[in-house]
């Protein structure tokens, strides 16, 4: 008897941490640590749920231990099918690599890399950015000097660039960030920066905030949120708060390694919005499942942490994530996304 009431609560309590894990914004926990970690990885929990249901059809010949097995297994066969569900609705849809080539002449192509400390270079980046036909592009980890060269690159190109960039450190390039716009878009001006971390700006790594001088153009955002690691979940939660206040305006895109995915952004949206009055681009386009980081990992297994997000007077007419530069020596892939004015 006491044997078997010990199972029920054993797969009770499985059973709950479960559901915590495939959908923490029920409980109000997707931004608490190891939760935060586990749900950003929703492609490997299914690999592990699979793995973890073999060892238990392995425990199951194991006589005394089959009832416990038994609602052990249900309990994680639903855990995984909860999270297939959830990337299957989100979607893996991946636009054509030629998503910028052609199109409406007042479309915005955005192009979004996390260099990590500059490991593509001045050519793969330049490159890049040229073969995309990229109006804007946000290069976190990149500093001041390499995001001067790959402006110059593509103006030698004739791809003129405006550029701005911000570092929090001489030391750490992950602590700089840089944004190029085309003139195409018009003039902007470098948005007033108090230091680091709110309220100026995010608060271990810079985000560059860039206006039109004229005001009739979108606030541009090149975003870099730290990492949701032990000891920085509190800057963590504020640069996405801060973030979230940016996005509480009528015309802004903002692009960068947010450093999380769409769970932990839940609750911070406006009318359905994704982040303040932004909406993530590839959740628009069916393709929010699709891991950027790591690149040691295939995409679908991957964490969906680097984003293109926008205002609702812009349409979202193509997405993608390039996993053909894997090998170029950043652990994120590059994101694409195009945009075209939304009908009034």
């Amino acid at each position: 008897m006491f044997t078997r009431v010990l199972s029920i609560i054993v797969v009770l309590a499985v059973t709950v941490g479960l559901l915590i894990l495939a959908w923490p914004q029920l409980f109000g926990l997707q931004n608490t640590w190891i939760v935060a970690q586990i749900v950003s990885l929703r492609g490997l929990a299914v690999v592990a749920s699979v793995g973890l249901l073999v060892l238990l059809a392995l425990l199951a010949h194991i006589r005394p231990l089959r009832r416990l097995v038994g609602g052990l297994a249900i309990a994680v066969l639903l855990f995984g099918a909860a999270n297939t569900g959830i990337l299957a609705t989100r979607g893996i849809a991946q636009a054509d690599a030629s998503i910028a080539s052609a199109g409406a002449s007042d479309a915005v192509t955005v192009l979004s890399w996390n260099t990590r400390g500059e490991q593509p270079g001045v050519e793969g980046i330049a490159k890049l950015a040229l073969e995309s036909g990229a109006d804007i592009v946000a290069l976190p980890e990149t500093t001041d000097e390499l995001g001067t060269e790959v402006a110059v690159a593509m103006r030698e190109a004739g791809r003129p660039m405006w550029v701005w960039t911000l570092n929090f450190s001489e030391v750490y390039k992950a602590r700089s960030t840089a944004l190029l716009i085309s003139p195409d878009l018009g003039e902007y001006t470098l948005d007033s920066v108090d230091g680091s971390g709110p309220p100026g700006n995010t608060n271990v790594s810079p985000t560059v905030v860039a206006r039109p001088i004229d005001g009739t153009g979108p606030t541009i955002i090149a975003v870099h949120a730290v990492s949701p690691v032990e000891g920085e979940m509190r800057n963590w939660r504020s640069d996405l708060d801060w973030l979230t206040e940016r996005c509480d305006a009528e015309n802004v895109i903002l692009a960068g390694d947010f450093n999380a995915t769409i769970d932990h952004m839940a609750g911070r949206g406006i009318g359905g919005a994704t982040l303040g009055r932004c909406t993530d681009a590839a959740v628009q386009a069916g393709s929010a499942a699709i891991g950027t980081w790591p690149t040691d990992l295939p995409p679908l297994l991957g964490a969906p942490i680097d984003h293109v997000l926008a205002t609702a007077n812009w349409r979202v007419e193509s997405f993608r994530v390039l996993d053909d530069r894997d090998d170029s020596g950043s652990d994120h892939r590059p994101i694409l996304a195009r945009f075209v004015p939304a009908s009034p």
